[in-house]
Parts: C-alpha cells; sequence; structure tokens
C-alpha cells in the first residue's frame, strides 16, 4: 500500500528556517475588527446628532447667506459677499453690536462673582442645607417671558417699584425706557436673576470636590476662611470657572428673550437703544426687511464674533487663574548633578565603618529641607 507523504515538511522545534504564517480564523478577525469598532460605534450617535442638528444648520446658513434669499420668493441669485458688505453698511448693526457688549458687561461679571460667592455661603455647614441649594434654582425654573413681564413692570419709568424705592431715599426717577445705560443696567438684571443662581450650583458642585484634607491642614496652619477661599478654593475649581466663563460669554452675546418682552414693541425701544444683535437679526429676517440671505449673514458673523470673544475670555481665565509668584527656576542638569552627589555621599557614607575609626556609630541620617504649609505653597504658586 501506497503511503503519501506531504510536499512540505512540518516545521520542527529548532529547526533552522522560516516558520510558515499561522492562518487565522474569521472569529479572530471579527474580535479584532470589534475591538477597534466598537468605540468608535458608542460614540457615533452624539456625532451624528451633531451633525444633523448642528454642522447642517450652519452649513445650510452660509450658503443662504451668499444668496438672493427672501422671505416670500425664496432663493435668488448667488451674491456672494454683498449681503455681508449690505450689513456692515448698516449703522443699526454696529448699534446693535455696541448694546450687546453694554448689556453682556453688565450681565456676565456680576454674574459670575455673585455666583462663586453664594456658592462659597452655600459650603458651608448651613441648616436645611438642600432647601437653600434648591431655593436658588427657583429663577431659573421660571419662563424668561415671564421674568421679562416681571422686570418690565418693575423698571417701568412712571410707576415703577424700582422708581418708588429711589423716591423714598431722595434719589430722583430714572428713565429705564428711555436713558441707553439705564435700559441696559435693568435688562441685565434680568439675566443676573435667572443664571446667577444655576451657575452658583455648578461652582457648588466643584467646591464639593474638593479635597477636605486641605482646609483642616489650613486650618492647623492659621489661615482664615478669606485665605482658604482664595489660597485653595479658587485654585482647585480653577477649570470650573474658565467653563462658567465661556458658556456666560456665549449666552450674554444671545441676549433675546429679555430685550424682546422689556417693552410692547419687542424692538429695542424707540430709537433700538436696547436692540441687540440677536433681535437685529430676527427684524431683518421677520421684519420690514424680510431679507433671509441678510439674517444669514448676520448670524455668521455673531457667531464667528462669539468664537473670537470665547477665545479671548478662556486666555485671560487661564492666565488670570494660573498667575501667581513662581520660585527659582532650576536646571536639570544642575539637578542630576546634585543628585549625583547626593547618591555619592550616601554611599561613601554607608561604606565608611569598614575603614576602622569612622565605624563607632551608625551612618547618620540623610537631611531632608524643612517642610512648608499648604497655604505658603500656594503663595509661591
Amino acid at each position: 500500500m501506497a503511503v503519501l507523504s506531504p510536499t512540505q515538511p512540518t516545521h520542527r522545534r529548532g529547526a533552522a528556517g522560516p516558520r510558515p504564517p499561522r492562518r487565522v480564523g474569521f472569529s479572530q478577525r471579527l474580535g479584532r475588527w470589534d475591538v477597534k469598532v466598537s468605540p468608535y460605534l458608542y460614540i457615533s450617535p452624539f456625532f451624528l446628532l451633531f451633525a444633523l442638528t448642528g454642522l447642517f444648520p450652519l452649513g445650510y446658513t452660509a450658503f443662504v447667506s451668499v444668496h438672493e434669499w427672501n422671505l416670500l420668493g425664496g432663493q435668488g441669485e448667488f451674491t456672494g459677499l454683498e449681503n455681508y458688505a449690505a450689513v456692515l453698511a448698516q449703522p443699526l448693526f454696529w448699534k446693535s453690536l455696541v448694546n450687546t457688549f453694554s448689556i453682556f458687561v453688565f450681565s456676565s461679571i456680576p454674574q459670575v462673582l455673585l455666583a462663586i460667592t453664594i456658592a462659597a455661603l452655600l459650603d458651608q455647614n448651613l441648616r436645611a442645607a438642600t432647601f437653600w441649594r434648591m431655593g436658588v434654582l427657583i429663577p431659573y425654573v421660571v419662563a424668561p417671558v415671564a421674568v421679562s413681564m416681571i422686570f418690565g413692570r418693575l423698571f417701568a419709568d412712571d410707576y415703577g417699584l424700582i422708581n418708588e424705592l429711589l423716591g423714598f431715599v431722595g434719589i430722583d426717577p430714572i428713565g429705564w425706557h428711555t436713558d441707553r445705560i439705564a435700559s441696559h443696567v435693568a435688562i441685565a438684571s434680568m439675566v443676573n436673576f435667572r443664571w446667577t443662581g444655576y451657575n452658583a450650583l455648578i461652582f457648588l458642585a466643584a467646591m464639593q470636590a474638593v479635597p477636605r484634607e486641605l482646609y483642616e491642614a489650613s486650618v492647623i496652619d492659621g489661615a482664615g476662611r478669606a485665605r482658604q477661599f482664595f489660597s485653595i478654593t479658587v485654585p482647585q475649581i480653577r477649570a470650573t470657572i474658565i467653563f462658567v466663563v465661556i458658556t456666560s460669554t456665549i449666552g450674554g452675546l444671545q441676549i433675546f428673550d429679555e430685550v424682546r418682552m422689556y417693552d410692547p414693541k419687542g424692538l429695542g425701544g424707540p430709537d433700538q437703544d436696547w436692540m441687540t444683535t440677536v433681535v437685529y437679526l430676527y427684524d431683518v429676517a421677520w421684519g420690514n426687511q424680510k431679507n433671509l440671505g441678510r439674517a444669514s449673514a448676520v448670524a455668521l458673523l455673531l457667531f464667528l464674533l462669539i468664537i473670537v470673544i470665547g477665545m479671548i475670555n478662556f486666555l485671560i481665565t487661564q492666565r488670570i487663574a494660573t498667575s501667581g509668584p513662581k520660585g527659582a527656576k532650576t536646571s536639570r542638569r544642575r539637578s542630576r548633578r546634585v543628585l549625583a552627589e547626593t547618591v555619592t555621599t550616601q554611599t561613601s557614607g554607608s561604606t565608611a565603618p569598614a575603614s576602622g575609626a569612622a565605624a563607632s556609630g551608625p551612618p547618620l541620617p540623610p537631611t531632608f529641607p524643612p517642610t512648608t504649609s499648604i497655604t505658603d505653597r500656594e503663595d509661591r504658586r
């Protein structure tokens, strides 16, 4: 009976020559694909929704902004950058930008300062702490339209409660609807009333994540409440401060409800003294002009402006948060040399007892620099 031998001999362990490649099965390939592709599939719903609700409207707005597009006639001819030039040539657009910046300054800066102060107070050991923490969130739950209508009556020129209270202390009534700066302050007070508690809870969540051992050690060092706040709390919640500043910037440059409901017409007053850029966009698109092309150009200009202001705020906040006195810098070469000298000294000290006279006592322990307190380290930082 004939015996068939294989054309290629089987590879033996230790034998010379290349090992034949191992064939990978389909299940192993599927397992590798699962490891590589699964993470992207898990996060794909977010990117799909973001592309549908974020990128597509942004791209379509850019497409509309370079066409002559009316509300009734629809898409017209391609105009290029004519809509942007027409918007930049209108004085009302620049006036709305100035109003937006003014209201933003009056609202965002006091809002962040009040929010971090309220959060610091709520972080203390208070009775009924949950009641107070939920209480600061009530203004955020109230509808913006209701807040605007209530504050519009409070800041009325003739019969408003604010002017009545000012009259009791001998101050003349203020034209909250006739004076430009006064109207900005009134609108900013609405924004602060609604968003201060919300930001305070964000700061409170960050403060509760700070290790309590730092405060206990600072109390032992003799630091007071104010010193603990500026030396421990503020540096530890640095990232949260940057987040709140950026979100306040984005929201402050998109104010619409408060301005729209501040007076009956909702277009920034008779002289557009408190018309913001978003209200101007609304007037261009749905007002007398009904020009969606120019309104899209205003939207893109506001989008670019928000990005620029947000980056500036991010850089300034990060620079302020990381600023402080710094210690003397030591080069890497010097650090290595000092480390080598220390190792040599310790080695020679451990071998010295074998020489005879120096072996009369145990080796001395290594010396370390004096320790510093937590508040001193924060000052040096």
